[in-house]
């Protein structure tokens, strides 16, 4: 059910979302990833396999070849790979399940678009993997947004956009240290912490400067909580959602919103 509070904008700041969680090594997985595919491949129907290798650093001298570093195969991972036609990938290990978009702009179903929500898209591939695999507990589950939002800058003589200290926190709830730096002579400028809220952790991070030219504003809300049992990963995902949609709601304030309705 969506919060009171929660609302579709026209504008939205969501640039990626990605869903994770993390399981005890399964094998069984590899025998059983046909058939998992066979179940998702409506929204998933491009598949491709990969291997992540774990690196090995060593000071193997003067006199050593580097073919007679042995290799550790204990270290190199199996990835299964299906991606959608909309943007957005999911991955599969033989210990983690995630989910990667760049097309979804809302949790739940957008009421202005009638496009299925990243919720939709999370309940639709979990109970197509867990109808497969006999997973009983869940070691760690994660929700991230990351949002690239407005700026309200001025422009300068030589047509750089500038970014005043006042002006800023009239429209985020910052927590950068503005007192002691000031954000017209800025380079770059990240804040990150982690705490805990309620039977949740949060990561959280808040990123001001020049990147690749451009001025930009990134927020990133990393929730996740730790053992817990699949019966009840739907509620904790809902619980996730609830706290970091709460953190942005803090975060930003009505200038933010106001330009996100389309004004």
């Amino acid at each position: 059910m969506k919060p009171e509070n929660y609302k579709i904008y026209k504008r939205p700041t969501v640039e990626k979302v990605i869903f994770q969680i993390r399981f005890s090594n399964l094998f069984i997985i590899e025998n059983k990833i046909g058939e998992f595919q066979s179940e998702i491949i409506p929204k998933f129907p491009e598949s491709s396999q990969s291997f992540k290798r774990e690196l090995l650093f060593a000071n193997i001298g003067p006199a050593s070849k580097m073919e007679e570093i042995p290799i550790r195969e204990s270290g190199t991972n199996k990835i299964w790979t299906f991606k959608s036609n909309n943007d957005y990938t999911l991955n599969v290990l033989t210990n983690s399940l995630d989910i990667t978009s760049n097309h979804h702009k809302s949790y739940y179903e957008n009421d202005l678009t009638n496009e299925e929500g990243f919720k939709d898209i999370i309940e639709f591939t979990m109970s197509a993997f867990l109808s497969i695999i006999p997973l009983k507990k869940i070691k760690r589950i994660g929700l991230r947004y990351i949002d690239r939002c407005p700026l309200p800058t001025e422009t300068t003589e030589n047509g750089k956009p500038l970014l005043r200290n006042d002006t800023f926190k009239n429209w985020y709830n910052t927590s950068l240290p503005l007192n002691r730096f000031n954000l017209e002579n800025l380079g770059s400028m990240l804040f990150e912490t982690e705490l805990k809220r309620g039977e949740f952790n949060l990561i959280y991070r808040e990123r001001v400067g020049f990147f690749n030219d451009e001025l930009e504003m990134i927020l990133d809300f990393d929730g996740y909580k730790k053992d817990i049992e699949v019966s009840n990963y739907a509620n904790i995902l809902e619980g996730l959602h609830k706290l970091i949609h709460e953190e942005w709601d803090k975060t930003v304030k009505n200038p933010v919103k106001k330009w996100m309705e389309g004004e």
